[in-house]
């Protein structure tokens, strides 16, 4: 059995135990009759068995045969929010914290309580936020090359919702929404929720194929581009000016919304302007404060065409009324003082002492990633399961991401995306070494 097949056979007995289409407690052929149906030696048969085992897929019980698991990787391996155990180190999620922002919180949170608006936070908020508080993000704005009003802008919590409340107010059950074929696992599920077609675009170089798109759009009648062209997650690609005033003229050719996702934006330093600048017409820009503050501090904002402005502040009284007062108040504080300009310049201080330290332990492996960002993506060997490093990971106390989440193709790469940014250096050093060690030992 050529080697192809094989690994065909292996992804599709994955796929259908992981679909439930083999629910957990399915006895699974014998290996002679794996090997008679398939037409291949037995030996065969029982690697196949032995991948799908070792995946924690499946398992042989001595005398009965082989049975699919009642559980294997987490949901979503990397993506789905869970609670991690002490003793496991969590490369799937980046919540970087520096050292002393509790103190920060705790003087914010003094310095509100002599304030003399506190009524006001107690009461609902506009649903797009204060007038005053959207000025002051207004403002911040203009520092990342983007010049809005305050009548543009709409206070969310945090880029997700703002997403949510994004596609909730401007698509269409049915719109497609061309997106790379690797992207933010949140807008997938927004996707599948709202049920938009996402069609894949495939990279090309620090960026989609913007070939493909324009191709796209005359077959089909595309709605929307979602994208990140500044600091991609996975990728960190940070895109052009020469291929943003492509994409911004393939949108205006055919009608496009432009939706730019910028949640990690801030990491990167002095990028080309968003592309809500060269396309304020078209354009959503969307992003948030828990990448550059905290994951807790759940504010964002959304910045809009005018006229799509009232439809989105609806979408936001539907879903959560209003941004939580206080933290808006605190986070507009720390806007004001330069709180989040310090933050964000630690924290790219931060992110490029954790991608050395990562270039250095995994030197030799392929990486995809930003000097800048708090990610790498690791391709894995041809003859490497991202699965099975994932389990093997798992058991050794240290959870990673695979491809699956952020796959909008069928054709799921073997790679495994790191998140550096939730664990003390040390601890990242021993973690980032034991991955490349079970990458060596799943190399044959």
């Amino acid at each position: 059995m050529g080697q192809a097949r094989y690994k065909q056979l292996v992804d599709q007995l994955a796929a259908d135990i992981r679909s439930g289409r083999l629910p957990p407690g399915t006895r699974l052929l014998t290996h002679r009759q794996l090997a008679a149906r398939e037409g291949f030696a037995l030996v065969t048969a029982t690697r196949v068995y032995a991948e799908l085992e070792a995946m924690g897929l499946v398992s042989g019980e001595t005398g009965r045969g082989t049975f699919v698991k009642e559980s294997a990787l987490p949901r979503g391996q990397g993506i789905d929010q869970h609670a991690v155990a002490s003793d496991m180190v969590d490369l799937n999620f980046n919540y970087a914290s520096l050292p002393g922002q509790a103190e920060t919180l705790r003087a914010a949170l003094r310095q509100l309580a002599t304030a003399g608006d506190l009524d006001a936070l107690l009461r609902y908020q506009p649903h797009g936020g204060r007038p005053h508080e959207r000025a002051i993000v207004a403002r911040h704005l203009s520092c990342r090359g983007l010049s809005v009003t305050a009548d543009q802008l709409t206070l969310v919590d945090g880029a997700q919702h703002g997403l949510a409340s994004t596609v909730m107010a401007l698509l269409q059950p049915g719109d497609v929404v061309a997106t790379d074929a690797l992207t933010y696992p949140g807008f997938k599920l927004l996707a599948q929720a709202f049920r938009l077609e996402l069609v894949p675009l495939p990279a090309a170089g620090q960026g989609p194929d913007l070939d493909a798109l324009g191709t796209l759009c005359k077959r089909r009648r595309v709605r929307a581009v979602y994208t990140m062209p500044t600091l991609h997650n996975p990728l960190g690609w940070v895109m052009s000016a020469s291929r943003r005033r492509e994409l911004v003229a393939i949108a205006r050719r055919h009608g496009l919304l432009i939706i730019e996702d910028a949640a990690y934006a801030f990491l990167a330093e002095t990028p080309p302007a968003p592309l809500a600048a060269l396309a304020p017409e078209t354009t959503v820009y969307v992003s948030g404060f828990s990448k550059s503050v905290a994951t807790g501090l759940r504010v964002g904002f959304v910045a809009a065409p005018l006229e799509s402005v009232p439809k989105i502040e609806r979408a936001i009284r539907a879903t959560t009324w209003n941004t939580p007062g206080v933290m808006t108040a605190i986070t507009c504080g720390w806007l004001g003082d330069g709180t989040v300009a310090r933050l964000e310049s630690e924290k790219r201080q931060d992110a490029a002492r954790r991608q050395r330290l990562a270039a250095e332990v995994l030197a030799h492996r392929q990486r995809v990633c930003h000097p800048l960002s708090y990610f790498v993506w690791l391709p894995l060997p041809p003859e490497v399961r991202a699965d099975k490093v994932a389990m093997a990971l798992l058991r050794a106390g240290i959870l990673v991401s695979t491809a699956e989440p952020f796959s909008t193709s069928p054709r799921v790469p073997h790679a495994i995306r790191l998140a550096l940014g939730s664990v003390e250096l040390d601890a990242l050093e021993a973690a980032l070494r034991k991955v490349d060690r079970v990458i060596e030992d799943q190399t044959y």
